[in-house]
């Protein structure tokens, strides 16, 4: 509240007092009006990289899903070649086939209940 203006000697000094209170108002008016335009900008900063960063994981997710079909089918082409191929072929030298199979089936067993 600004001060009051009191008798003639006061006049003078009431009106600085009042120029002095009009300009801290001011100047915190527009501090004011700086830091609420600063917590907007970020406000919306944050908005814009939460939204940036759900695309970005929606697309790996769609990324994994894909490699993880890429990766079955490869691993359903190898058994079956290696099923086909002769045991003893020196491509399977030191690779146990039957564990492989193991894996394989272990792993669709845990696949089927994730989902």
């Amino acid at each position: 509240m600004p001060p009051e203006k009191r008798g003639k000697r006061g006049v003078s000094d009431a009106d600085d007092e009042d120029d002095d209170y009009r300009r801290k108002r001011d100047r915190n008016n527009e501090a004011v009006k700086k830091s609420r335009y600063k917590s907007k900008q970020r406000t919306q900063e944050t908005f814009s990289r939460v939204t940036k960063l759900k695309e970005e994981n929606q697309a790996l997710e769609e990324k994994v899903k894909s490699l993880t079909k890429d990766l079955e089918f490869l691993k359903k082409l190898f058994m079956e070649y290696a099923a086909k191929s002769d045991q003893k072929d020196p491509k399977f030298e030191g690779i146990d086939l039957e564990k492989l199979l193991q894996d394989e089936a272990e792993e669709k067993k845990g696949n089927s209940s994730k989902s």
